[in-house]
C-alpha cells in the first residue's frame, strides 16, 4: 500500500502539529520549556506564519509528520524535523527543497548551522551542503549557493564561538 504525502505551506492551525513534531525527535531533541527559553514559542511560530510563506508542513495521509521553517532574513533554514517514525522516506529532502527554494529567491548564498556529529550533518553534505566552519561545541556551518558552485572550504575549517541565537535546528532521521 502506497502511503500519499505531500508539501504544503503551514497555516496557522499546525502550530500545536510543529510543537508535536519538534519534541517527538530522539536527536536534538527540546522540551516544549527548552524551546520557550530560545524564544520558540506559539506566538513566534504564529507571528512566522502570518508574516511570510516559510514554514511547509510534510503530511502523510492528511496527517503533518513533519515540518521545515526558513528564516528569509538571515537567509538560513532554521529547522528541518521529521517524527521518528516517518524518516527515512523522502520526507527531509522534500522539506529542505522547499526552505531552499523559498531562500535562493531571495539570497546568492544560504547557511545553516547543526551539530557536527548529527545525522543531520551528513544529511546536509548529502543534498549539497558545503561545511564551512566548526564551533568549539561541535556545531557546523554549512552554506549552499543558488548557482550551485561549491562554497569555497577554508583548509582548515574556521573555529569560531556560536551565536546561541543563530543555531539552525535541523533532524532529519
Amino acid at each position: 500500500m502506497t502511503t500519499t504525502t505531500r508539501i504544503r505551506l503551514a497555516r496557522a492551525a499546525d502550530i500545536d502539529y510543529i510543537f508535536e513534531i519538534r519534541t517527538s525527535v530522539k536527536e536534538n531533541h527540546l522540551s516544549l520549556a527548552e524551546l520557550s527559553e530560545r524564544g520558540i514559542t506559539h506566538e513566534a511560530i504564529q507571528n512566522a506564519i502570518a508574516s511570510d510563506d516559510c514554514i511547509w508542513m510534510a503530511e502523510a495521509e492528511g496527517v503533518p509528520v513533519g515540518f521545515a521553517m526558513a528564516d528569509a532574513d538571515e537567509g538560513s533554514v532554521f529547522a528541518v524535523f521529521v517524527q521518528p517514525a516517518w524518516e527515512g522516506r523522502g520526507l527531509g529532502r522534500l522539506l529542505m527543497e522547499k526552505a531552499e527554494a523559498f531562500l535562493f529567491e531571495r539570497h546568492e548564498t544560504i547557511w545553516l548551522e547543526t551539530d557536527g556529529r548529527s545525522r543531520a550533518s551528513g544529511f546536509c553534505t548529502k543534498l549539497g551542503w558545503n561545511s564551512v566552519r566548526s564551533y568549539d561545541n561541535g556545531d557546523l556551518r554549512f552554506e549552499k549557493r543558488r548557482n550551485g558552485e561549491t562554497v569555497p572550504r577554508p583548509k582548515n575549517l574556521i573555529k569560531a564561538r556560536p551565536c546561541p541565537a543563530s543555531k539552525t535546528e535541523i533532524n532529519t532521521g
